[in-house]
């Protein structure tokens, strides 16, 4: 079977557009539509520098790569931003991965750790909190922001990319629906916030196993193994779901997308989203205490 749009040889099929696609034109329309989402809702302004914030996945090392090649004919530059939340065994392989692409696509790479910044490894905080009922995601994700804020001020970043992709927006979706956090929905917006430094996701328009076959077939190497603290939420059960959804009446991520920047949209009108000034350690947040104080006092740890 030829591609829908030259003579190769067609390696993906599209089943939500019905396009049959040889390897040049999937990984070209990946680029193209990463591209038209970060126009449409302007999120790459000229002259910025955009800090990927790279685990070692394959979301943010396919990330960092386009961005690479859309920035050779943009005015914006990059740099790359990892965390290490002190996982035995785990972020190791990932902080090699990183450092060996950024060296070869030429991108500046600064490392950022929980025990250096707040004085805490994850694993740390999780043993202080073992009675409690309460995620390692929940801790970890509220480090893991501040920590890419710091790493952004230190390397002079104006926009902080990150890989979130579609599939995440929807899961992210329903856990606040589940959780009954309905400002956060108001908050979904894919457009930046006007915060230091601004958050973006490129990726938000984009299926994941599309983004794992641009890294699988643009030879990306990305940690395999898999966080283990990944399976404590429910956010896989939410990923399974939507994929055996997917699977039986393709296009129907895309249609829930569309759903969510709707109602993200119309809470956002009735709530807004006021920033104020941590009366603790000074950023920028919604409520009198920024969650990452919060979070440091209740381990005890006193503030960041």
């Amino acid at each position: 079977m030829k591609c829908n749009y030259c003579e190769n040889t067609v390696v993906y099929s599209r089943k939500y557009s019905g396009e049959n696609l040889c390897l040049d034109c999937f990984s070209k329309s990946i680029i193209r539509k990463t591209a038209k989402t970060i126009s449409k809702y302007r999120m790459i302004r000229s002259g910025d520098m955009v800090g990927v914030a790279v685990s070692g996945g394959k979301d943010s090392l396919s990330l960092l790569h386009i961005l690479k090649q859309i920035s050779l004919n943009h005015n914006f530059t990059l740099r790359a931003i990892t965390i290490d939340e002190g996982i035995p065994g785990y972020r190791d392989e990932a902080l090699d991965l990183v450092r060996s692409f950024c060296s070869k696509i030429g991108v500046e790479h600064g490392v950022y750790s929980y025990k250096h910044l707040f004085g805490t490894t994850l694993k740390q905080s999780l043993e202080i909190r073992e009675n409690e009922k309460i995620s390692s995601c929940s801790i970890c994700g509220i480090l893991r922001r501040r920590a890419i804020d710091f790493g952004a001020k230190e390397l002079g970043v104006d926009t902080v990319a990150t890989g979130h992709n579609l599939d995440d927006f929807i899961q992210t979706f329903i856990i606040n629906l589940l959780s009954g956090d309905t400002n956060k929905i108001g908050w979904m917006d894919p457009e930046p916030t006007n915060k230091t430094a601004r958050r973006i996701k490129p990726f938000c328009e984009i299926y994941e196993n599309e983004i794992a076959f641009y890294a699988f077939t643009n030879n990306i190497p990305f940690q395999s193994e898999e966080c283990p603290h990944m399976s404590e939420g429910i956010r896989t059960e939410i990923r399974n779901f939507l994929n055996s959804l997917e699977k039986s009446h393709a296009g129907i991520k895309n249609n829930m997308y569309q759903s969510i920047l709707k109602i993200s949209s119309k809470l956002k009108e009735e709530t807004g989203k006021k920033w104020k000034i941590c009366s603790k350690c000074g950023t920028e947040c919604t409520g009198d205490t920024c969650s990452v104080c919060n979070t440091l006092l209740s381990l005890g740890l006193g503030q960041p």
